[in-house]
């Protein structure tokens, strides 16, 4: 290797290291939020959002926002869900992803090959051959939730996806393997405060 080509070489490794590293700190301030579905890697999709609005125009349920200024200049107004009030319909057009014209949110390639690795059947009849995202995470806090006190509920038998939730003597479990994280058991959760927790992807368990 020549002087030219090691210094080249040495120059790249540099530039991936701050790339990295660059990403993982914006997936660690990312925690605190969670991104509208299919959105890129928190810094791709900062690098590409343009804070048009039009993802926060296109629902429907008016579950997409604008961060605010107080959470940082980086991420002012760009998009986010309010899944501790409401939950994402995943609605079959992705009508917010669609909106979106600089691939911040973007629709991956379904192909046969992919649709296999999506593992589009754990979904059941009304998402079969259907890639839906990993939104965020949802958990049962036990402690608050009535069936586990000894009351029966079942008020968030409200989960469209097929597996997602089951129910262990008439108790609630969610199914991390296929549960998106729509949050629609949330907001169906009667209890005060509610008994399911939603937090971002990126959000260390």
């Amino acid at each position: 290797m020549d002087r030219r080509s090691f210094f080249t070489r040495g120059a790249g490794k540099v530039a991936k290291a701050v790339t990295d590293h660059s990403a993982e700190q914006a997936r660690k301030n990312a925690s605190r939020w969670i991104r509208p579905p299919f959105a890129l890697d928190e810094l791709e999709f900062l690098l590409a959002c343009t804070r048009c609005d039009a993802c926060v125009q296109a629902c429907s349920y008016d579950l997409v926002f604008p961060l605010s200024a107080k959470q940082g200049a980086k991420v002012a107004a760009t998009p986010a869900l309010d899944l501790l009030n409401k939950g994402c319909h995943l609605c079959e057009d992705w009508p917010c992803v669609n909106a979106c014209e600089t691939g911040a949110l973007k629709l991956p390639e379904i192909t046969a090959e992919k649709n296999e690795l999506s593992e589009p059947d754990v979904y059941g009849d009304q998402y079969k051959e259907r890639f839906v995202p990993k939104i965020a995470r949802v958990f049962i806090n036990k402690e608050t939730c009535l069936p586990y006190m000894g009351p029966e509920c079942g008020a968030c038998r409200v989960c469209p996806v097929e597996g997602a939730m089951v129910w262990e003597m008439e108790k609630p479990e969610i199914n991390q393997a296929l549960c998106t994280g729509c949050a629609l058991c949330r907001e169906a959760c009667i209890v005060d405060p509610k008994a399911v927790i939603v937090q971002s992807k990126y959000q260390t368990v």
